[in-house]
Protein backbone atom coordinates (compact mmCIF):
# COMPACT_ATOMS: atom_id res chain seq x y z
CA UNK A 1 0.00 0.00 0.00
CA UNK A 2 1.57 3.52 -1.30
CA UNK A 3 2.07 5.89 1.81
CA UNK A 4 1.56 9.79 1.80
CA UNK A 5 3.32 12.05 4.34
CA UNK A 6 1.05 14.67 6.06
CA UNK A 7 3.15 18.43 6.73
CA UNK A 8 1.27 19.66 9.63
CA UNK A 9 1.62 22.94 11.47
CA UNK A 10 1.23 21.75 15.71
CA UNK A 11 0.58 24.73 18.40
CA UNK A 12 0.17 23.78 22.25
CA UNK A 13 0.64 26.89 23.80
CA UNK A 14 1.07 25.34 26.65
CA UNK A 15 3.82 23.21 25.79
CA UNK A 16 5.88 25.46 23.04
CA UNK A 17 5.50 29.30 22.36
CA UNK A 18 6.38 29.22 18.68
CA UNK A 19 4.57 26.40 15.95
CA UNK A 20 6.05 24.03 14.62
CA UNK A 21 5.86 21.36 11.83
CA UNK A 22 5.26 17.85 12.18
CA UNK A 23 5.40 14.78 9.69
CA UNK A 24 3.36 12.08 9.22
CA UNK A 25 3.67 9.15 7.01
CA UNK A 26 0.11 7.02 6.46
CA UNK A 27 -1.36 4.45 4.45
CA UNK A 28 -2.95 5.82 1.37
CA UNK A 29 -6.17 4.08 -0.19
CA UNK A 30 -8.42 5.54 -2.65
CA UNK A 31 -11.49 7.45 -1.76
CA UNK A 32 -10.19 8.39 1.65
CA UNK A 33 -10.44 12.44 2.37
CA UNK A 34 -8.27 14.54 4.38
CA UNK A 35 -10.52 14.11 7.31
CA UNK A 36 -10.22 10.59 7.52
CA UNK A 37 -6.50 10.67 7.33
CA UNK A 38 -6.40 13.13 10.45
CA UNK A 39 -8.60 10.51 12.29
CA UNK A 40 -6.08 7.99 10.95
CA UNK A 41 -3.18 9.90 12.72
CA UNK A 42 -4.92 10.61 15.54
CA UNK A 43 -6.34 7.34 16.30
CA UNK A 44 -3.18 5.04 15.31
CA UNK A 45 0.22 7.87 15.00
CA UNK A 46 -0.59 10.70 17.55
CA UNK A 47 -2.78 10.81 19.74
CA UNK A 48 -2.39 14.49 20.82
CA UNK A 49 -3.58 16.08 17.17
CA UNK A 50 -6.18 18.41 17.54
CA UNK A 51 -8.90 19.61 14.61
CA UNK A 52 -12.45 20.32 14.66
CA UNK A 53 -15.29 17.86 13.15
CA UNK A 54 -18.57 17.32 13.47
CA UNK A 55 -21.04 16.17 10.12
CA UNK A 56 -18.22 14.92 8.01
CA UNK A 57 -20.45 15.69 5.28
CA UNK A 58 -19.85 19.68 4.09
CA UNK A 59 -22.84 20.64 5.95
CA UNK A 60 -21.65 21.97 9.63
CA UNK A 61 -18.46 23.45 8.62
CA UNK A 62 -16.44 22.96 11.60
CA UNK A 63 -13.33 21.01 9.91
CA UNK A 64 -12.30 24.38 7.86
CA UNK A 65 -8.80 24.66 7.40
CA UNK A 66 -5.25 25.59 5.15
CA UNK A 67 -5.10 22.69 2.40
CA UNK A 68 -2.30 22.73 0.54
CA UNK A 69 -2.34 26.99 0.92
CA UNK A 70 -6.31 26.75 -0.07
CA UNK A 71 -9.23 27.05 2.77
CA UNK A 72 -11.46 23.94 1.96
CA UNK A 73 -13.76 21.13 4.17
CA UNK A 74 -11.38 18.49 4.70
CA UNK A 75 -14.47 16.30 5.07
CA UNK A 76 -15.20 17.21 1.41
CA UNK A 77 -11.25 17.32 -0.01
CA UNK A 78 -10.83 13.71 -1.46
CA UNK A 79 -6.94 13.27 -1.07
CA UNK A 80 -6.34 12.06 -4.54
CA UNK A 81 -7.78 15.12 -5.85
CA UNK A 82 -4.90 17.07 -4.24
CA UNK A 83 -2.68 15.05 -6.75
CA UNK A 84 0.35 15.25 -4.39
CA UNK A 85 1.95 12.44 -1.84
CA UNK A 86 2.59 15.67 0.48
CA UNK A 87 -0.01 17.42 2.18
CA UNK A 88 0.22 20.26 3.93
CA UNK A 89 -1.84 21.07 6.26
CA UNK A 90 -2.53 24.68 8.63
CA UNK A 91 -5.26 26.64 10.86
CA UNK A 92 -7.23 29.13 9.09
CA UNK A 93 -4.98 32.15 9.07
CA UNK A 94 -6.51 35.33 9.98
CA UNK A 95 -7.53 34.04 13.25
CA UNK A 96 -5.46 33.17 16.38
CA UNK A 97 -5.00 29.20 17.09
CA UNK A 98 -6.10 27.76 20.16
CA UNK A 99 -4.17 24.26 19.28
CA UNK A 100 -3.22 22.98 16.52
CA UNK A 101 -5.37 23.05 13.05
CA UNK A 102 -8.31 24.40 15.93
CA UNK A 103 -8.67 28.49 15.48
CA UNK A 104 -10.35 30.85 17.29
CA UNK A 105 -13.69 31.93 15.34
CA UNK A 106 -15.17 33.63 18.15
CA UNK A 107 -14.05 37.03 16.71
CA UNK A 108 -15.99 35.93 13.57
CA UNK A 109 -19.06 34.81 15.49
CA UNK A 110 -19.27 38.57 17.29
CA UNK A 111 -19.23 40.22 14.38
CA UNK A 112 -21.72 38.19 12.55
CA UNK A 113 -23.74 38.39 15.99
CA UNK A 114 -22.93 42.28 15.31
CA UNK A 115 -25.18 42.81 11.97
CA UNK A 116 -27.96 40.96 13.19
CA UNK A 117 -28.72 38.36 11.13
CA UNK A 118 -32.37 37.65 11.66
CA UNK A 119 -35.25 38.78 10.43
CA UNK A 120 -35.96 42.51 11.97
CA UNK A 121 -39.81 43.56 12.66
CA UNK A 122 -41.12 46.73 13.10
CA UNK A 123 -45.08 45.68 12.95
CA UNK A 124 -45.74 43.88 16.41
CA UNK A 125 -49.11 42.75 15.73
CA UNK A 126 -47.77 40.50 12.95
CA UNK A 127 -44.96 39.36 14.83
CA UNK A 128 -47.03 38.46 17.64
CA UNK A 129 -49.33 36.51 15.66
CA UNK A 130 -48.25 32.90 15.65
CA UNK A 131 -51.17 31.35 13.76
CA UNK A 132 -49.69 32.27 10.39
CA UNK A 133 -46.52 32.30 8.60
CA UNK A 134 -45.16 35.59 6.40
CA UNK A 135 -45.76 34.71 2.81
CA UNK A 136 -42.93 35.11 0.29
CA UNK A 137 -42.91 34.49 -3.22
CA UNK A 138 -40.38 32.46 -5.07
CA UNK A 139 -39.09 34.78 -7.04
CA UNK A 140 -38.65 36.77 -3.99
CA UNK A 141 -36.69 33.90 -2.24
CA UNK A 142 -34.15 34.05 -5.59
CA UNK A 143 -33.01 37.28 -4.64
CA UNK A 144 -31.26 36.20 -1.56
CA UNK A 145 -31.26 32.64 -1.66
CA UNK A 146 -27.51 32.11 -3.08
CA UNK A 147 -26.33 33.95 -0.01
CA UNK A 148 -27.83 31.94 2.31
CA UNK A 149 -26.70 28.93 1.83
CA UNK A 150 -23.23 29.95 4.32
CA UNK A 151 -22.12 27.40 6.59
CA UNK A 152 -20.01 30.24 8.83
CA UNK A 153 -17.03 28.15 7.91
CA UNK A 154 -14.35 30.87 8.26
CA UNK A 155 -12.87 30.06 4.79
CA UNK A 156 -13.66 32.97 3.44
CA UNK A 157 -12.12 35.38 6.37
CA UNK A 158 -9.23 33.02 6.00
CA UNK A 159 -8.60 33.95 2.66
CA UNK A 160 -9.69 37.45 2.47
CA UNK A 161 -6.64 39.98 1.86
CA UNK A 162 -8.19 43.15 3.94
CA UNK A 163 -8.80 40.47 6.79
CA UNK A 164 -5.13 39.69 6.66
CA UNK A 165 -4.16 43.37 7.12
CA UNK A 166 -6.57 44.67 9.65
CA UNK A 167 -8.27 42.21 12.07
CA UNK A 168 -10.96 44.66 13.01
CA UNK A 169 -12.80 44.28 9.22
CA UNK A 170 -16.09 43.10 9.56
CA UNK A 171 -15.30 40.36 6.86
CA UNK A 172 -16.87 39.21 3.74
CA UNK A 173 -19.43 36.21 5.66
CA UNK A 174 -21.00 38.68 7.99
CA UNK A 175 -20.74 41.55 5.27
CA UNK A 176 -22.89 38.90 2.78
CA UNK A 177 -25.24 38.23 5.40
CA UNK A 178 -26.36 41.40 6.16
CA UNK A 179 -26.89 41.80 2.26
CA UNK A 180 -28.72 38.57 2.32
CA UNK A 181 -31.21 39.75 5.29
CA UNK A 182 -31.47 43.19 3.67
CA UNK A 183 -32.82 41.50 0.82
CA UNK A 184 -35.54 38.97 2.61
CA UNK A 185 -39.20 41.01 2.15
CA UNK A 186 -40.04 39.46 5.54
CA UNK A 187 -37.35 41.33 7.16
CA UNK A 188 -37.45 45.48 8.15
CA UNK A 189 -33.83 46.08 9.16
CA UNK A 190 -32.21 47.15 6.39
CA UNK A 191 -31.25 51.16 7.92
CA UNK A 192 -30.08 50.08 10.73
CA UNK A 193 -28.05 47.52 9.02
CA UNK A 194 -26.94 50.09 6.82
CA UNK A 195 -25.47 51.92 9.40
CA UNK A 196 -24.09 49.02 11.22
CA UNK A 197 -21.41 48.50 8.49
CA UNK A 198 -21.19 52.25 7.53
CA UNK A 199 -18.33 52.22 10.46
CA UNK A 200 -13.96 52.11 10.09
CA UNK A 201 -13.06 48.69 8.89
CA UNK A 202 -16.74 48.03 7.80
CA UNK A 203 -18.08 47.40 4.12
CA UNK A 204 -16.34 49.91 2.22
CA UNK A 205 -12.73 48.53 3.31
CA UNK A 206 -13.24 45.78 1.27
CA UNK A 207 -11.02 45.82 -2.10
CA UNK A 208 -12.94 43.60 -4.09
CA UNK A 209 -9.90 40.88 -3.94
CA UNK A 210 -12.92 37.74 -4.36
CA UNK A 211 -10.67 35.53 -2.90
CA UNK A 212 -13.54 34.52 -0.76
CA UNK A 213 -15.65 33.67 -3.16
CA UNK A 214 -13.21 31.38 -4.72
CA UNK A 215 -12.91 29.26 -1.83
CA UNK A 216 -16.32 28.88 -0.67
CA UNK A 217 -17.39 25.20 -0.01
CA UNK A 218 -21.24 26.15 -0.96
CA UNK A 219 -21.13 28.24 -3.79
CA UNK A 220 -22.09 31.07 -1.96
CA UNK A 221 -20.50 34.55 -3.76
CA UNK A 222 -19.36 36.69 -0.80
CA UNK A 223 -17.77 39.13 -2.89
CA UNK A 224 -20.60 39.97 -5.16
CA UNK A 225 -22.88 40.58 -1.95
CA UNK A 226 -21.02 43.29 -0.73
CA UNK A 227 -20.95 44.85 -3.93
CA UNK A 228 -24.28 44.94 -4.52
CA UNK A 229 -25.10 46.15 -1.06
CA UNK A 230 -21.96 48.71 -1.25
CA UNK A 231 -24.80 49.96 -4.70
CA UNK A 232 -27.82 49.62 -2.25
CA UNK A 233 -26.24 51.68 0.18
CA UNK A 234 -24.99 54.41 -1.68
CA UNK A 235 -29.02 54.55 -3.72
CA UNK A 236 -30.07 54.93 -0.02
CA UNK A 237 -28.27 57.44 0.09
CA UNK A 238 -28.99 59.40 -2.51
CA UNK A 239 -32.49 58.67 -2.21
CA UNK A 240 -33.07 56.33 -5.42
CA UNK A 241 -33.11 53.62 -3.39
CA UNK A 242 -36.74 51.73 -3.79
CA UNK A 243 -38.52 50.91 -0.85
CA UNK A 244 -39.42 47.29 -0.57
CA UNK A 245 -42.68 46.14 0.78
CA UNK A 246 -42.32 43.74 3.40
CA UNK A 247 -44.73 40.84 3.18
CA UNK A 248 -47.41 40.46 5.21
CA UNK A 249 -49.36 37.18 7.26
CA UNK A 250 -49.95 34.56 4.26
CA UNK A 251 -53.90 33.89 3.77
CA UNK A 252 -54.88 31.17 2.44
CA UNK A 253 -57.15 31.24 -0.75
CA UNK A 254 -60.90 29.96 -0.14
CA UNK A 255 -61.71 28.12 -2.58
CA UNK A 256 -58.57 25.81 -2.31
CA UNK A 257 -59.49 21.97 -1.79
CA UNK A 258 -57.73 19.68 -0.41
CA UNK A 259 -56.64 17.07 -3.41
CA UNK A 260 -58.87 13.67 -3.15
CA UNK A 261 -57.69 11.08 -0.97
CA UNK A 262 -55.86 13.72 1.20
CA UNK A 263 -57.06 13.28 4.93
CA UNK A 264 -57.91 17.00 6.70
CA UNK A 265 -54.53 17.16 9.19
CA UNK A 266 -55.57 17.14 12.81
CA UNK A 267 -55.72 19.77 14.82
CA UNK A 268 -53.64 22.31 16.57
CA UNK A 269 -52.27 21.50 19.67
CA UNK A 270 -49.97 24.47 20.05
Amino acid sequence: MENIQFIIRRFSPEKYEKPYWQVYNIPFEEGKTVLDCLHYIKKEIDSTLSFRFSCRMGVCGSCAMLIQGKARLACNTQVVELKSKKITIAPLPNFETIKDLVPDLSPMFEKHKYIKPNIQRDDLKEVEDKEKEFYQSEEELQEYLQFSYCIRCGACMAACPTMAADRKYLGPMPLAQSYRYNNDTRDGGSKERHNLVDIPSGIFSCHMGSECSVVCPKGVDPAKAIQLMKREMVFSFLKLLKKKKPCGLYEEKKERKRREGIPEPPPRTV
